[in-house]
């Protein structure tokens, strides 16, 4: 304990007080102005930690001093420190200091955007402002946003940076404007050749437009391009192959959409075993791996995905790995937890995909996949109503992403049989209403469910659709095929005059085939109906071949049964052909094949007969006979002398009832011998050792 410090006493009347000597306190260490100096060296050697080190030191002599404060942000952030950076941030107040910019880039990298967004609402929209501001909103998937900042970038401040040309073009590309990026490039005056990213972008807005073999000769450009460039920057060939893997994963994906499966197999698995440092490849390598595989190898497909996913419990939200949160899109962060419900579906782990599903639906409360699954879960366990239910529910609530839902409604009804109800709810899709598939798959529902009117009335409602496109070649082509199917619909259901006036429409096609169905289908429905105007269109039809002369009276004229009769001769010849060619046709011999004997075998002398039991076991054959043994004897009792004597007397009984005429006849019966008294029991002695 340190000793206790006097009181301030006040000073004697009359006396002055005695001043105290002051305390020079000599200076220790290097002056700020040294610091400084060390500061700006490191600055310039861009050496991060030293800067940290030295502002350190600088803020320990000068707390409130900005260069020093700033330095020491800027340097923890270029160290990845970007928690303790934001912790400085967040404690400093130092006027005429302002880090918004700073607070915000650590709010994006820790995945805090709306924050960051916020942060930086105040700042002015200068270049560095708005190209973060665009990356958030890239990383939010606010693409529209995101692409409106990049271009406010092009044309207001002028800016040429090919990395910022490479993300707008990604932004295109992932915000469904991949269309556009052929003219967006032409723009900003790049080319695939320009840069491998920038070809690896042009390689995607292919792909998002399903041109799948340009694509993959652009991918393959790019890896080329990336190689070379790095090669000669000095890249080490582990780095290359680390910044190429976006590539080589884009590529492995374009194989297995062009069907090449196990090229694409084995492109993926090369991937996996490289290991590259780039965290998002290797998921979607592993994702796409496993979407290959399917209901193969699950356990090693669930063991590959609990890697990727953190989840404390059911309570809160799915949680990618940390290396993968900030990195994903929305896309790529649903297909990876999606995929991981479905291999616990395929394995048959109900309650663990009970407690995913649960937890999907907070993560994604907008998308329908979350609900298919839950109801999957509930088909599982035979309660479809609670299914229907269940995803009926959220399609009222969610009617923009409600037409999915609809679907696998309609398609689990239609497997149970309820064609009606699954009709129903194809009938809520309304954006799909009118298109053939739809047309046609309501209208196969309706008449298995025997609503015919209703199905007619489908067919009439899509031609009256498809009448407002008659300019435009391609629905001209649609609205005669759905003008054939309605006929056909008529005339099949005797609903001849509709299916008369449907055909008078065909024939003014200009597709001549088209025109001779609408002719054979006008002759077939005005048989019926007008016999004057059939004949009249059965005169156009072009004449059968092999068919002439044939009088078409006279054939009418002729009684039933005589066509009977003819019928049955036609029938007895036949018959007669039949039999003579079945005399002719005698069954041929067979051929009789040598018996094929053992080795060393001679037929002449087979010697005796194998024994039939020679498959059997030794112990189960009828000429086994066991060893005779002291095993099943009766334990010794009493000394050993009245042993000896006992077998002497059981014995000469055997001896004396020998076997008499019938002895032969019993088999098991206990031989009759005299009473032998028995021995009195020994007195006790105690066993040997080692002897039982």
């Amino acid at each position: 304990m340190g000793q206790k410090s006097k009181p301030n006493l006040p000073p004697a009347k009359g006396k002055p007080a005695p001043k105290e000597k002051e305390q020079v306190v000599e200076p220790t260490g290097p002056t700020v102005e040294d610091l400084f100096a060390t500061l700006d060296k490191a600055v310039k050697a861009d050496d991060f930690r030293n800067i940290v080190k030295v502002s350190d030191q600088i803020l320990a002599k000068e707390p409130n001093c900005v260069e020093a404060k700033h330095c020491k942000v800027v340097a923890l952030i270029q160290e990845n420190e970007i928690s303790q950076a934001l912790q400085v941030i967040e404690s400093t107040r130092i006027a005429g200091l302002d880090l918004t910019f700073q607070k915000a880039y650590c709010l994006y990298r820790i995945g805090r955007l709306p924050a960051a967004l916020i942060a930086l609402k105040g700042l002015e929209r200068n270049v560095n402002v708005l190209q973060l501001e665009a990356q958030i909103l890239y990383r939010n998937g606010d693409w529209e946003e995101c692409i409106s900042s990049y271009e406010t970038l092009f044309k207001q401040h002028k800016v040429v940076a090919n990395d910022l040309k490479t993300n707008i073009v990604a932004a295109y590309v992932v915000g469904g404007r991949a269309a556009e990026v052929p003219s967006l490039m032409e723009t900003l005056k790049v080319h695939p050749r320009s840069g491998f990213e920038i070809a690896h972008n042009a390689a995607c807005a292919l792909v998002e437009k399903g041109e799948f073999a340009k694509a993959e000769e652009l991918l393959m450009m790019a890896h080329r391009i990336g190689q070379e460039a790095l090669i000669e920057e000095d890249v080490p060939e582990e780095d290359i192959e680390d910044d190429l893997a976006p590539i080589s994963v884009q590529l492995a994906y374009v194989q297995q959409m062009l069907g090449r499966f196990e090229e694409a197999i084995g492109s993926y698995n090369a991937i996996l075993k490289r290991k590259p440092a780039d965290a998002p490849s290797l998921a979607v390598a592993t994702n796409n791996l496993i979407a290959l595989k399917g209901s193969r190898d699950l356990f090693d497909s669930l063991k590959k995905t609990e890697k990727l996913l953190e989840k404390k419990d059911a309570s809160q939200k799915l949680q990618l790995a940390e290396n993968l949160e900030n990195r994903l899109t929305m896309r790529q962060k649903e297909a990876l937890c999606f995929n991981r419900c479905l291999l616990l579906l395929h394995s048959n782990k109900l309650d663990q995909a009970r407690e995913f599903t649960s937890s999907l639906s907070k993560t994604f409360p907008d998308n329908p996949i979350p609900a298919i699954l839950s109801a999957s879960l509930l088909w599982k366990e035979n309660k479809a109503q609670k299914a229907d239910e269940l995803l009926a529910d959220f399609a009222e609530k969610h009617e923009d992403v409600g037409k999915d839902v609809h679907f696998v409604r309609a398609q689990a009804a239609a497997a149970a049989g309820n064609y009606l109800l699954a009709a129903k709810c194809l009938e809520q899709i309304t954006s799909a209403r009118n298109k053939p598939g739809m047309i046609a798959t309501l209208v196969a529902l309706k008449s298995k469910g025997g609503i015919v009117k209703e199905a007619e009335t489908v067919l009439d409602e899509a031609i009256q659709y498809w009448d407002s496109y008659m300019g435009d070649e391609d629905q001209t082509s649609v609205l005669e095929s759905i003008l054939q199917e309605a006929a056909a619909f008529k005339l099949k259901h005797n609903k001849m005059e509709a299916a008369a006036k449907v055909y008078e429409r065909l024939m003014k096609s200009s597709s001549p085939v088209v025109k001779s169905e609408a002719l054979h289908g006008l002759v077939a429905s005005y048989a019926y109906t007008n016999p004057d105007k059939a004949a009249e269109y059965e005169k156009q039809l072009p004449p059968l071949r092999g068919v002439s002369g044939l009088d078409v009276e006279a054939l009418e004229k002729v009684p039933p049964w005589l066509l009977n009769v003819k019928r049955g001769r036609a029938a007895e010849e036949a018959g007669e052909k039949k039999e003579h060619r079945a005399e002719n046709d005698k069954p041929k011999k067979k051929r009789k094949r040598k018996p094929l004997y053992p080795k060393g075998f001679d037929p002449a002398n087979p010697g005796p007969p194998p024994d039939p039991e020679r498959w059997l076991p030794r112990k189960e054959r009828s000429s086994y006979r066991p060893k005779k043994g002291k095993r099943n004897q009766a334990p010794i009792r009493g000394s050993q002398g009245s042993v000896a004597r006992e077998k002497s007397g059981d014995m000469s009984a055997a001896a004396s009832n020998g076997p008499g005429p019938d002895s032969g006849k019993s088999v098991g019966g206990k031989a009759s011998a005299p009473e032998i008294p028995k021995p009195t029991p020994p007195a006790h002695r105690g066993k040997k050792k080692g002897r039982h």
